[in-house]
């Protein structure tokens, strides 16, 4: 049976052929895209419906995530959201919260309207909407209630005296350790995994994370995406994390796969170095499912988190004149990412400072003058602060940039007055000068640091407009076109699956997303406002919001 959707317009993201009225889909398969007179020769072999649900409607490729996280996604969302930003979920919206009076009011509030007094999880707080955090303050809140407060980052936490004792934390036996102040009852860093491994009884329990999954799929779906990559599996733990995705991602009712990618880190640390974790790595491949694939892929850090200022720079670094923290230091990082690059696998990078960008960079000069790859994968992760030359060593080099485009939206501002200056920090997410450069470049969410709605971070690199109204960095403004391909084929290219999805013609799954209004009726400012009424997934549809269906 062939199913042909038909629209008012589809948008193909094929530059050969970018426009048709109607596809045809046989068994989750595009078989051809054009109009109803072009399809008789499949139609005269085959029976055919023709489902005009979305005649009015605009179609465009699924949408595509290419890093979040899910198990991350699943640990936060059972939380209690207070932001700076406001943040819209199929659920609810969560209204902003700033200043510190305001914050402290809404824990508070909290904290009275609760219905147990099971411990009080809360995530969303950053230091520069709502003020300084510590155990003192938590204690005076939440009394005897033990209270965590999650940084916007997911980079760390603050526990209160009685969540510390609820933990069987000993203050004392703590006191000192790298990245962990216990008097102010902060974990970060690499200290943030000394707290979790305390806090996986509440937050790792199969209720928890079956509870926060379902809430993933349902926010994946609502921002039109029909294929996220999984930027870190093993962040927590490798067995339980792919046993939760089995339970609540490989389900018929999950409209959209999942790209997974090891964390090499975890890997070699579970199984005793790195030369062991590549093994472990490419066995996770045969594990792979209908929606849950392992590719060759691999994800390293070189630096701190963007929201926490913990991002490496180099001079003159922050304004304040602190330093931000290695995840990796430099030699261990170039001695790992060369066992995988020597067996041929594709490397994801987290950087959030110009420095850790300069690592990553010159890590990749020397493996190409070792071991010259072509098409390699070699990928920057968040990109926040760059550098003009960097750019042009990263297209040299043949590399990638997969960019939060999010921070300039969120932090431009702030971190203009307090932490780099206006210069460097209205010049985060430089993808402008990625796409001038010819560098393939997309755009991610890395849930839960950005909204899970990729035409909400199209819009903000065609404006380049923050949360104060500002347009910063004007130059650095991308075209509506590549803003679009961002969220489609260009995704698909840097996951790898550019031969599957991301663009809509013969031969790739049928992925659809179906949106109310036309991207290039509306342009670059009306990304944000476009709502999407349904997905097709391998040729089913999936209704968001009530959308009809056949």
């Amino acid at each position: 049976m062939i199913n042909i959707f038909t629209a008012r317009k589809i948008i193909t993201m094929n530059p050969s052929w970018p426009e048709a009225t109607a596809v045809a889909v046989r068994d989750g398969q595009i078989l051809e895209v054009g109009s109803l007179e072009d399809f008789e020769p499949w139609l005269a072999v085959d029976d055919h419906q023709i489902i005009d649900d979305f005649a009015d409607q605009v179609i465009m490729p699924g949408l595509i995530d290419p890093h979040l996280h899910p198990l991350m996604a699943a640990v936060l969302l059972p939380m209690q959201f207070i932001t700076a930003l406001e943040w819209r979920f199929p659920w609810e919206t969560v209204p902003e919260t700033r200043g510190a009076d305001q914050y402290q009011q809404a824990l508070r509030e909290a904290h009275a309207t609760a219905v147990t007094d099971e411990p009080f999880f809360t995530w969303g707080y950053h230091a520069h909407w709502h003020g300084q955090m510590s155990r003192d303050l938590l204690d005076e809140i939440f009394g005897d209630r033990p209270a965590v407060v999650w940084q916007r980052s997911f980079h760390e936490v603050y526990l209160n005296s009685a969540m510390l004792q609820h933990l069987g934390i000993d203050a004392a036996e703590i006191r000192g350790k790298h990245q962990i102040d216990v008097d102010r009852g902060h974990f970060f860093e690499n200290g943030l995994s000394y707290a979790i491994s305390k806090l996986n009884p509440i937050i790792m329990s199969q209720d928890w994370i079956d509870g926060g999954l379902q809430r993933l799929k349902q926010l994946v779906h609502f921002g039109g995406q029909t294929t996220v990559g999984d930027m870190a599996v093993g962040l927590f733990d490798v067995e339980l994390e792919w046993q939760a995705a089995l339970r609540n991602l490989e389900q018929p009712d999950t409209p959209f796969r999942v790209l997974c990618v090891p964390h090499a880190a975890r890997l070699a640390a579970m199984h005793g170095d790195h030369e062991k974790g590549l093994a472990a790595a490419q066995a996770l491949i045969e594990r792979n499912t209908d929606r849950l694939q392992f590719t060759n892929k691999v994800k390293f850090f070189t630096d701190g988190a963007f929201f926490s200022q913990l991002a490496l720079l180099q001079e003159p670094g922050y304004i304040d004149g602190h330093l931000g923290e290695w995840l990796m230091p430099p030699e261990l990082y170039e001695a790992a990412t060369r066992i995988y690059w020597n067996a041929g696998f594709e490397i994801h990078v987290h950087c959030t400072g110009d420095l850790g960008v300069e690592l990553a960079i010159d890590t990749l000069e020397k493996l190409q003058w070792e071991r010259p790859r072509f098409d390699h994968g070699y990928t920057i992760e968040h990109f926040g602060f760059s550098t003009p030359e960097q750019v042009r060593r990263i297209k040299a080099l043949g590399a990638r940039v997969s960019a939060n485009v999010y921070y300039l939206h969120e932090l431009s501002q702030a971190y203009g007055e307090k932490g780099v200056g206006v210069e460097r920090a209205h010049q985060a997410a430089r993808i402008g000068a990625c796409d001038q450069a010819g560098v393939c470049w997309t755009l991610h969410s890395d849930f839960p640091m950005a909204p899970a709605l990729p035409l909400h971070s199209a819009w903000v690199a065609c404006t380049r407009q923050n949360c104060a109204g500002q347009v910063v960095a004007p130059a650095e403004r991308v075209s509506l076109e590549s803003a679009l391909r961002a969220i489609t084929i260009d995704a698909a290219t840097v996951l790898g699956l550019e031969n599957v999805t991301g663009s809509i013609r013969s031969g790739k799954r049928a992925d659809f997303a179906v949106l109310d209004s036309d991207p290039h009726e509306v342009g670059g400012a009306g990304l944000k406002d476009i709502k999407v009424l349904a997905t097709v997934y391998e040729g089913e549809i999936y209704p968001v919001d009530g959308a009809a269906v056949p």
